[in-house]
């Protein structure tokens, strides 16, 4: 079969183009601004990338366009597509029936963790020796690819995205996976562009809540109200529950230092592990992995020896490099708590030293300016904050960061954002930036311009 991808640098996309090159399709794919590091993995593997909407792509003749949600009525090729009548499907819907069909699915869900949760899953079930099939949103480091088929016999564990499926299909994605293992890690508000509030994401919490079996398991955060609403419209499954902040039979919960954590099953010990990730986050990410895993064999004693020799996930607090005395780390937040909670996490690591954190409104939801007003409580950990802030940014970033006074900087264009934490720079410190794109390489400038000095 030829698949021809629309969309093919997403994550979620890249990851499918890689998983049908595994399989034996043939697969060719197109993007706006094709860009690495999705294109330099799809080259690797032999893909044909395109860039652009050209319509002229209907003569590759394929047997199915797959399209992502990047999509939109008006792109040139999808025109050209439903004029011509050609045979097309979502991506979600393609995974869903030539992949997960007949597999034990584990899908991961949340506004935040699911990457590391995913990656995190799918390493306990390979250290067990299981060869799941994963499709990760980001690159393990123990794995050094987004994808994989696994042993067809084997768990499938997916990051599970609430975002919509396709110009055709408004349901969030996780809808087609049909989970028989769901982690829902925790449920805020996000993308406003597709939401209108919380409870329309809750609903679509409760449309997967309803696709589980009940010989299936939900492992649910049980700090989260959200979550408990979504469970209060039905739940027809086993329930475990994680982190509670008191003791409860049967609730996984985190406790101890950020750089260790027990894990308690009512009054049973099942282990201490000594790890690298930071923030009481990643413990909870953990708990969840751990309750997951149980669920198809492993025990928690060896999903806590799997978690010891967890590397991380590219992108999440990465250490890009060192110059002048100051670290400097990349990292993809981009939603205020996922931001408070990575400068959080940076802290307990560093103790005193000082944290410049410097981030861009790039998602669809702070572009729009939904949630401007928690980022000077999202930037509370930090000694300086830098924002870039271009001139189509909707809203006005030096007001909104005005509460923070002479600790916040705010720059039109990333080089005289670079010249300004440079120029603020002092060694010791600890520079984290934070975006869900390429931030036009601030890491490499800033590194080069410490250098110099």
């Amino acid at each position: 079969m030829h698949l021809h991808i629309l969309g093919i640098c997403g994550t979620f996309m890249g990851g499918l183009a890689a998983l049908a090159r595994e399989a034996g399709h043939r697969v060719t794919g197109c993007d706006a601004g094709v860009y690495p590091p999705m294109s330099d993995q799809l080259r690797a593997l032999g893909i044909e990338l395109i860039e652009g909407w050209d319509a002229a792509q209907l003569d590759l003749a394929p047997d199915i366009f797959v399209v992502g949600n990047v999509v939109t009525r008006g792109n040139p090729l999808i025109e050209a597509v439903l004029d011509a009548g050609a045979r097309y499907t979502s991506g979600p819907q393609w995974l869903a029936d030539h992949v997960l069909q007949g597999r034990h699915v584990m899908a991961v869900a949340g506004t935040h963790g699911k990457t590391t949760t995913t990656a995190m899953l799918a390493w306990i079930l390979d250290q067990a020796g299981l060869q799941p099939g994963f499709l990760v949103g980001g690159v393990p480091a123990g794995f050094g690819v987004s994808a994989r088929l696994g042993r067809q016999d084997a768990p499938f564990v997916i990051e599970a995205d609430e975002y919509d499926t396709a110009f055709f299909d408004k349901r969030s994605k996780f809808v087609h996976y049909r989970p028989r293992t769901a982690i829902l890690n925790n449920l805020e508000f996000d993308h406003a562009d597709i939401f209108p509030d919380l409870a329309a994401i809750e609903t679509q919490f409760h449309h997967l809540v309803r696709t589980v079996p009940s010989s299936g398991r939900l492992v649910v955060n049980a700090r989260e109200e959200s979550l408990a609403r979504v469970l209060g419209r039905g739940c027809w499954s086993e329930l475990q529950r994680f982190g509670a902040r008191r003791e409860e039979p049967g609730v996984l919960r985190a406790r101890g230092e950020p750089d260790d954590f027990d894990v308690l099953r009512g009054s049973l010990r099942v282990g201490h592990v000594a790890w690298s990730l930071l923030g009481e986050h990643n413990q909870l990410n953990a708990l969840a992995a751990i309750a997951a895993a149980e669920h198809v064999g492993v025990a928690p004693e060896a999903a806590c020896a799997a978690l010891a020799g967890f590397a991380g996930v590219r992108r999440r607090l990465e250490l890009r490099g060192q110059a002048a005395g100051v670290t400097v780390y990349d990292d993809f937040a981009h939603h205020p708590t996922a931001i408070r909670t990575t400068l959080d996490g940076l802290r307990r690591k560093v103790g005193a030293a000082r944290i410049l954190a410097v981030f861009e409104p790039r998602s669809n939801t702070m572009k729009r300016g939904d949630m401007a007003v928690q980022l000077p409580w999202s930037l509370e950990d930090a000694d300086l904050s830098f924002c870039h802030a271009p001139p189509t940014l909707g809203w006005d970033a030096a007001a909104v960061l005005a509460p923070l006074g002479d600790a916040a900087c705010v720059r039109a264009d990333i080089d005289a954002l670079v010249q300004a934490v440079a120029a603020a720079a002092r060694p010791g410190d600890h520079v984290v930036c934070m975006s869900n794109g390429g931030f036009g390489g601030i890491h490499g400038k800033l590194l080069e311009v410490l250098a110099r000095r």
